[in-house]
């Protein structure tokens, strides 16, 4: 008798739970979406080093596979190249235009098959509008019109913030320069 009333008890405690949890709001069960606490637009100009430009290129080859060489970017998609750069950051797409901070990181075309890279690198701002870093990571498929990265980290106005960078090849010309469009939604902002 006793068995059969614990049993009782818990099945009517199940039947409770399931309708209770039912008759919630199906609101309740989605995901929250969050909007960005702040939103940024910014452009970063790379000119590779191409054994002739030494005077302004703002990025070079310091790895490279055995097919390749350090002044040219390799075959292949350019597959084992490590290329480091310290670009120029602008409000808009000229390259003229006054920079508000720097570019600095590295990029390693990881494919033999597909144009791709992988990126790491910070946006280290020197203007008076903004003072710190925003600190960036991911693949980087540069086929793709648009590309997400993450945002990581951040120092000074950015401390700590996360978010998700989206980049766009806004122009290039051959393999010697190329412009990124950087839309930012910050979603961590302290």
């Amino acid at each position: 008798m006793e068995s059969t009333m614990r049993r009782l008890i818990s099945a009517l405690f199940l039947l409770l739970l399931i309708t209770v949890g039912s008759s919630a709001s199906p609101t309740h069960w989605r995901k929250r979406v969050r909007e960005p606490c702040k939103k940024l637009v910014l452009y970063f100009h790379d000119i590779i080093y191409n054994g002739h430009n030494a005077k302004n290129a703002t990025s070079a080859i310091v790895g490279a596979p055995s097919w390749g060489n350090k002044t040219i970017l390799a075959g292949q998609n350019h597959f084992g190249d490590v290329v480091v750069f310290d670009d120029p950051i602008t409000l808009d797409n000229n390259l003229h235009s006054p920079p508000v901070g720097r570019a600095q990181g590295f990029y390693i075309y990881d494919k033999k098959e597909i144009f791709t890279s992988w990126l790491a690198f910070s946006f280290v701002f020197n203007s008076t509008q903004h003072k710190g870093s925003i600190n960036f990571a991911g693949a980087d498929p540069l086929m793709n019109k648009t590309r997400d990265i993450s945002v990581i980290g951040g120092t000074g106005d950015f401390f700590m913030t996360r978010g998700v960078a989206t980049l766009s090849t806004d122009a290039f010309e051959g393999e010697v320069y190329f412009r990124l469009r950087v839309d930012m939604n910050l979603y961590e902002c302290w």
